[in-house]
């Protein structure tokens, strides 16, 4: 198996040649097949339109969206211009855990001692 690494770090699309079938490319698949209930398509949706919102909540959005419609994780990237590492991720969280698993989790480390305000008078 040969692999091809097309365009820079962020926007790599990768492809498999199969040796001994033809020369037939074949993207890689994700095991996590994205099936999407009316309700959460709606509200993904609806993140996914919202320019108010953080980026990182429209661009999760947009990634299950295309995951649901049955694009590759390579192809998702490649569109949102978000490395593939990223993409895999965020099928991977909404496949476990639906819409709970796009929300940040709490982060590790010692609670701030000054609040974000505070911080920003000095």
């Amino acid at each position: 198996m040969v692999t091809y690494y097309c365009g820079g770090n962020r926007n790599r699309l990768i492809l498999s040649l199969l040796d001994g079938r033809g020369g037939v490319l074949t993207p890689r698949h994700s095991p996590y097949v994205i099936e999407l209930t009316p309700d959460e398509r709606i509200e993904l949706e609806a993140r996914a339109r919202k320019y108010t919102s953080p980026y990182r909540d429209v661009i999760r959005a947009k990634i299950v969206l295309l995951a649901a419609e049955g694009f590759g994780n390579d192809l998702i990237a490649t569109r949102l211009d978000t490395p593939r590492q990223i993409v895999s991720k965020w099928r991977h969280r909404f496949f476990d855990d639906r819409l709970p698993g796009l929300e940040e989790e709490p982060r590790g480390g010692r609670a701030a001692r000054f609040s974000p305000q505070r911080r920003r008078r000095r």
